[in-house]
């Protein structure tokens, strides 16, 4: 058995597959049903109040609009993530599986960091009105 490789199984791939043209299928259905949510044209004349980036950049348009200090943090995690595989004391897994012994601490800070961006994300999209208050 060669070492440095992990065991798994062609049937998995299969289902990897069909999962992603599945998804591409599902992802253009909706794509030509639902209309993007765009703004109307840019006028230097009238600015709308607030000004929302796209959807996918609120989470960290919310985060620099408690500081713009914030912004060091993020970009310290982006370099955690960005070296995470030549971390000290990270254990080599031998199998696939979901939250592997040994890398809890990885599991836990991708899992909350999703969370955070998603609740910053909704909090951004749904909760901020005129002048970037909270509030409806």
């Amino acid at each position: 058995m060669k070492t440095g490789f992990v065991k798994s199984s062609p049937l998995f791939f299969r289902l990897i597959g069909r999962s992603l043209w599945g998804l591409i299928a599902i992802l253009l259905v909706l794509a030509a049903l639902i209309p993007a949510p765009l703004q109307i044209a840019a006028d230097p004349a009238a600015t709308p109040n607030p000004v929302k980036s796209a959807w996918f950049l609120l989470w960290t348009q919310e985060l620099v609009s408690y500081s713009r200090w914030m912004m060091y943090p993020l970009l310290a995690l982006g370099l955690v993530f960005l070296f995470l595989p030549w971390l000290p004391g990270q254990v080599r897994v031998h199998h696939a599986r979901w939250f592997p012994p040994g890398q809890q601490a990885v599991s836990l800070l991708t899992l909350l960091t999703f969370i955070t961006i998603l609740a910053l994300t909704i909090v951004a999209l749904f909760l901020r009105g005129p002048n970037w208050a909270l509030g409806v």
